[in-house]
């Protein structure tokens, strides 16, 4: 069962992500935060405490001039929580991938939260 704390606490991520709000996400976040995105089952972002992560996350608010994730379930699993994420963003530059200025990007995938000492302790993205 989660707990309506935890559940809270990843909805105010969730809404400082969305809002581009770089400080409000790392209030949330435990000192020694560990965040990895998956891509395609393939690990391509890996951070540990929060001054690498605040520096990738203001990197990554440059990529996209809008953003939403929107959580449609969530679930225990073990010690951390399981949210299922319907994702979309408008490109803010051109990648080397093909995506262009203005090109919508939309994506489902699942996010992984631990909670240590009343904090996200981790995020781990799949994609």
């Amino acid at each position: 069962m989660i707990c309506e704390e935890s559940k809270q606490m990843i909805e105010n991520y969730v809404e400082a992500y969305n809002s581009f709000q770089v400080e409000g996400m790392i209030k949330l976040m435990h000192k020694d935060i560990l965040f990895r995105n998956f891509s395609n089952g393939e690990l391509n972002t890996e951070t540990i405490g929060i001054e690498a992560f605040r520096e990738l996350a203001v990197q990554s608010s440059k990529m996209l001039s809008s953003r939403r994730q929107t959580i449609t379930n969530y679930r225990a699993v073990d010690d951390k929580i399981e949210v299922q994420i319907d994702y979309e963003g408008i490109m803010a530059v051109d990648l080397p991938n093909g995506l262009k200025i203005g090109d919508r990007l939309e994506l489902k995938g699942k996010s992984i939260f631990g909670i240590k000492e009343g904090k996200l302790s981790l995020i781990e993205d799949y994609s």
